[in-house]
């Protein structure tokens, strides 16, 4: 259902790359609210997925740009703001990628050129959206900037590896810029740390599938589907959300806030039962 609270509003929404993926949860919403909006993807990815289809689904033009170059940036940047007739009411920041994670190396054994980049890509590229934008002044007075998070950025996930100290720049980089770009323009910006979502890039964790069903048994609501992340998208976007900034949101069913769950209890005590009746029997 729609409600209209993106009628007349501009925006730009990177790293869609399949139906699976939260930015086109997100674009596809944005469109249904009555926004108009550019899409953005790395030159890779575009090749890789099937953003030019929901360009067109979205009637939204897809520009080809690398977040992690400055004038690729600027260039996007102006070209949004002249084929939408005006400055930015929102961007969605839905990018991530490691190298270590897609090469499998582990935590300890880490390559740091391949760590430098998983910065520079999940995280820095968030800052220099914001200050390009900034410098070209190409996002309305308030406006909202919202980047999406995981809650590995505050808690221990073995297998999230370098993405987990990504996470966390990306989270203290929208409270520091959250501020400045507040008392400029009064643009907000917010992160939303969202549940283990099944899309393409998240599978491609090690032992995803385990880490799914853990997060939706450790969930009063269970793990929250792409569409619910979309939704809270809207609602920073909008108007409704013109004095929330520098917030890092969970839509993650309740899993932030469990200690530990009656299901995953149960399932420790299966695990015990077996283990002692696997104990007592004779050899």
């Amino acid at each position: 259902m729609a409600y209209g609270l993106l009628n007349g509003k501009r925006g730009l929404i990177f790293g869609a790359l399949d139906e699976q993926s939260i930015a086109w949860k997100v674009a596809l919403q944005a469109k249904a609210e009555g926004a108009r909006f550019t899409l953005s993807n790395a030159p890779v990815a575009m090749r890789m997925g099937k953003i030019q289809e929901l360009g067109e689904q979205c009637n939204a033009e897809v520009i080809p740009a690398d977040a992690t170059n400055e004038e690729d940036l600027k260039a996007l940047l102006e070209r949004s703001v002249e084929l939408l007739g005006g400055p930015l009411d929102f961007v969605l920041h839905s990018i991530g990628m490691s190298p270590n994670v897609r090469k499998g190396r582990e935590y300890t054994n880490l390559k740091y050129d391949w760590f430098q980049k998983t910065l520079d890509i999940s995280a820095l590229s968030f800052h220099k959206v914001m200050q390009t934008a900034m410098d070209m002044d190409a996002l309305a007075e308030h406006g909202s900037v919202v980047g999406l998070s995981y809650i590995a950025a505050q808690r221990t996930f073995p297998s999230y590896n370098d993405m987990a100290e990504a996470k966390s720049m990306l989270e203290s980089i929208a409270r520091s810029f959250g501020y400045h770009y507040g008392k400029k323009r009064k643009v907000r910006v917010n992160t939303i740390s969202q549940s283990p979502t099944i899309t393409t890039a998240g599978s491609g964790i090690d032992g995803f599938d385990i880490f799914f069903e853990f997060a939706n048994r450790m969930s009063p609501l269970g793990n929250a589907p792409a569409e619910d992340c979309s939704g809270l998208c809207m609602f920073l976007f909008s108007d409704l959300s013109r004095s929330v900034t520098m917030q890092n949101l969970y839509n993650d069913g309740g899993f932030s806030a469990v200690g530990v769950s009656e299901e995953v209890m149960d399932l420790m005590g299966e695990a015990i039962q077996a283990r002692k009746k696997g104990s007592a029997e004779p050899a």
